[in-house]
Order: structure tokens, then sequence, then C-alpha cells
């Protein structure tokens, strides 16, 4: 059995704790400075953590290998499996033009800038950041407000500003997910934190998308429909994470909230024309004036649809003990790892959900929307090749990412780290969204900040007698709002939208809300754990 040491290092816990940051500071050096892509500096991170577990820290090679495999296979299923079915659902979609349908169908729901915007960029881009995450959204909807006329850069920071509050649920709860693998909480309980922060956020950012779109006047000409959108996503956002499965949060509150925002009569009604003339600077795609048959309209729609239902349907109690039985429970193999108190972690059990995960239920809609959309079976079989292969660099991403994260929590890393960082007391809960945030702001994923940070929250949590759900749902609650600054984003954002090489022009343009809601979710953090908000948690 290997035992953790948290002072492994001459005895200090600074010293060892200087170099236990050393995998993480390869990381973000390599990210942020050398501009390294991003599944080289995870591997060379991954060789850095190795090392470090077996020189500093005394960890067998055996079972630093076999920390690193286990991290491997969690990058691979669930995180993976999730996002590959998700992207392959989408290219079908694009393939037979039913995405055309689609966009074509959001662009009729009214002809106001400032309602198509909270329409594709929050609603729809929630949806897509539901069901696929990583960077999908920020692109997708940004090609789709270019298509409507919106300027490229207005639509580009738009759908980059848009692309926070669904962040942590996204791509079907992978980030809180991965969250509860590695710090060892249950997934319900940290879901429903998270879902008593985020949808805070919702309820100012539909706001902040009319001031971008089309400043005082937008907001003082909209304020009640993006109100409505904003507490409807917030609500359902909450109920279904604290109430009905993680997985379903950003569904469900795409879905409400975009009914909400229809449903309000200053949504349908037409704007003004010197509205529509300052806002729509750029070229009209002339495609959205075609009519399309209603037939064709409901199969467009469809593929959501039918994730919704089934997703639904999985979470009735007897539904889920029934595909459950396939879960399978397993000692990790060559992993016998004990914590500083003699006590075996969870990491030496690992879980495998072959069928109740997010990416085999996505699998199944996929193949049901291949039926409906006409996809034959031979064609939707090379789309979802293509699609691994589009994914192969993000795929090599994470899985090391999730390899690093996986050694550094059970050679003892993470714990030694935590220990030094609860030095800052009271002051910890006000830090803890930052860490978060500056995660996600050079890996551009929430996943990957909850994997690198998350059993650090935890353990300075518990050494600062804070509650570690709470630092651990601010890990990934303030790294979603390091999502619109990331450079990832911000690159796929200038792609989609043609502006090539205009990153830094972006970068300036949506610093200041990141920050702005990065200090808004420290103040509700730190709040939530005092008396003033403390009442908030479960």
């Amino acid at each position: 059995m290997f035992v953790q040491q948290l002072e492994p290092v001459a005895g200090s816990l600074g010293l060892s704790a200087l170099v236990a940051t050393l995998p993480l500071v390869t990381v973000l050096v390599l990210l942020g400075a050398v501009r390294m892509k991003a599944h080289l500096a995870g591997l060379i991170g991954l060789a850095v953590a190795a090392l470090v577990a077996c020189l500093a820290y005394r960890m067998p090679v055996g079972q630093t290998v076999s920390s690193a495999a286990q991290g491997v296979l969690f990058g691979l299923f669930p995180i993976m499996w999730i996002v590959v079915n998700a992207l392959w659902v989408y290219r079908m979609t694009v393939r037979t033009r039913h995405f055309d349908i689609l966009r074509r169908s959001f662009g009729r729901l009214s002809d106001d800038p400032r309602i198509q915007a909270l329409v594709i960029a929050f609603c729809f881009g929630a949806l897509l950041e539901a069901l696929a995450g990583f960077g999908a959204p920020v692109a997708i909807c940004s090609v789709m407000l270019v298509a409507l006329g919106f300027d490229p850069v207005k639509a580009a920071v738009v759908a980059l500003v848009a692309n926070t509050a669904p962040v942590a649920f996204g791509a079907m709860g992978t980030p809180v997910v991965t969250l509860a693998q590695v710090t060892g909480l249950p997934l319900d309980s940290v879901a429903s934190v998270v879902g008593r922060q985020t949808p805070l956020l919702a309820l100012l950012v539909p706001l902040i998308l009319v001031w971008l779109v089309d400043g005082r006047r937008g907001l003082r000409e909209t304020w009640i429909p993006a109100l409505a959108c904003g507490v409807a996503f917030a609500a359902a956002q909450f109920a279904a994470s604290n109430y009905v499965s993680p997985q379903l949060a950003d569904i469900g509150a795409a879905l409400i909230g975009a009914g909400a925002l229809v449903a309000v009569p200053h949504a349908r009604r037409p704007a003004a024309e010197p509205v529509r003339a300052a806002v729509l600077t750029g070229v009209r795609s002339e495609e959205l004036d075609q009519d399309d048959p209603r037939p064709e309209v409901l199969r467009a729609y469809a593929p959501y649809a039918l994730i919704v239902v089934i997703f639904s349907i999985a979470q009735i109690p007897a539904v889920k003990d029934w595909i459950a039985k396939a879960t399978r429970v397993f000692d990790w193999p060559f992993l016998n790892v004990a914590n500083p108190e003699g006590k075996p972690v969870g990491g030496n059990v690992f879980t495998l959900p072959l069928v109740s995960t997010g990416g085999t239920l996505v699998l199944l809609a996929g193949a049901i929307t291949a039926a409906v959309i006409g996809v034959h079976a031979r064609v939707a079989v090379r789309e979802w090749l293509a699609t691994v292969y589009e994914l192969r660099f993000a795929i090599l991403t994470v899985t090391s990412v999730l390899a690093l994260a996986y050694v550094m929590n059970l050679s003892g890393q993470a714990a030694t780290i935590g220990h030094f960082v609860a030095a800052a007391g009271a002051g910890l809960a006000f830090l803890s969204p930052v860490l978060g945030w500056f995660g996600v702001a050079v890996s551009g994923s929430d996943t990957s900040a909850n994997a690198l940070f998350g059993a650090l929250q935890v353990t300075a949590a518990q050494q600062s007698g804070l509650s570690p759900e709470l630092l651990a749902a601010a890990n990934s609650s303030g790294g979603v709002l390091g999502k619109m600054i990331s450079p990832q984003n911000l690159t796929i954002a200038c792609a989609a939208v043609g502006l090539a090489g205009k990153e830094g022009d972006l970068l300036r343009k949506v610093l200041p809300w990141s920050a702005g809601l990065l200090l808004v979710m420290c103040l509700i953090v730190m709040a939530q754990s005092s008396a003033v908000l403390g009442w908030m948690l479960p």
C-alpha cells in the first residue's frame, strides 16, 4: 500500500507545496506564455506530475502509471464519449441541411435583433452547451448571428458572453460529474450547490446581452423579455440540478428560458427600423427568406426533442434502476493508495456506467435521429468516425489533463497544495472562484479546471473549516466566467466569424465583463460561506 505524505520534501509543507505545483505551473506557463498547443502542454504536464509523484512523493512507478491510466479512461468514458456523440448528432443535421432549417426557424421567431441574440446566443447556445460544450456554442451561435446581419465582432462578443451560465452543467453535466469524481464528493451534493450559484449569473447575462447589442436603448426597451428569460432559465436550472438530474439542468433551462422569452408580448413586437439599421450592420444571408415545409421544420427540431425525451425517460426511477444494472464497479488494477491517515482512497475503486452515462443516451438519440432525418446507417457511421477524427486533439488534451489530475490527486500532491492554501482561512471563500476562473481561462475547459483544482479546493476547505461542497462548487461556478477570455474560445469565435488574428480585440471587449461577473461570483460564495447567504446551501 502506498500512503500519501503531506510534507515529503524536507519535512516542510511550504517546500512540498512548491514542488507539488510544478505540474500545474508547467501547464499554465506552456498554455499562457509559450502558447503551446493544449494537448502538448497536457502531455508535458503529465510527465512532470509523474516525475514529482515518483521522485518527491515516493509513489511506486507502477501505481503512478496506473493512476494516469485511470485518468485516461475517465477522460475517454464518460467525458469524451458524451462530446463525440453530441457533435455527431450535430454533424448529421448539418449534412442533411436540417441545421439550416433550424437557423431560419430561429430567425423568424422575432425580427428584433436584441431578441434574436437572446434566442440564439443565450437559449440555443445553452442547449448546445448542454449537448456538446467545448466551444461548439460559440462557433455555431456566432455564425448564426452573422447570417442574421450582425456585425461579426458584435456577434462574437455576444456569443462569448452568453456562454457562461450553462457551462458548469455543459456536455450533459460533464464538469460537475468530473468535479464529483476527482473530489470524492457525491454528485448530487456538488450539483446542488452549483445550482444555487450559476442561476444567479443567469439573471444578469440576458440583460448584459441586450446591452451589448443595443446599449442603453436595448436595455430600456427589452429589459422585460430579457429578465423573463433570465428568471425562467435560472429557476429551471436550479430545479433540475437540485431535484431532477444535473445532466438535464441546461436542457430544461434552455427550453424553459426560450419559452418564457417568446411568451412575453414585448418579444413579439416588430423592431423599429432605426433599431434594425443601427444594430444589423452586417450582411444578412439571403437564404433566411427561404420557406421551409412544416414537416422539415419538425424534423430539424427532432434531434433535440429526442435527446430531451430519452434523458427524461432515463430519470424515471424504474428505468434508472434498470439501466444502472449495467454499471460496473471494480477495484482498479495495480492501485492501492491510502490517505495520510492510512484510510483507503476512493480512487482504488472505479465505476463504469456503461448505459446510464449521458454519452450512451445521446448515442441512442443519435441513432434514432439518423432514421428521422434520413441519414443512411453507413453514412451515419462514417460521420461518427469523422467526428472522432475532428476531435482527436481535444480527446488527447482531455485525457492528458485528466491523467495529470489523477496522478496529482492519488500521489498526494493536491492534498499538499490544499493544506498550504488553507492558510488563507475565511478569505479562501472569496478567492476560490478565482482559482476556477484562472484554470478555465488558460485551459478553455471547466472540466479541465475542475480536474486540476477540485481536490485542492476540497482539501483547503476541510483544513479551513469551510464547506467542501461550497468551495468545490465555487471552482466550477467561477470557472464558467473564464471561458469567454480563454485563448481557445477566442480563437474559435474569431475563426467562426472571419476575424482570424483579432483575438486581442475580442479579449479587450469581453475581459471587463468576465472580471465584473467574477467579482459578483466571489461575493456570492463569500456570502454563502457566512450567515448572510448561508441559508441558500442545502
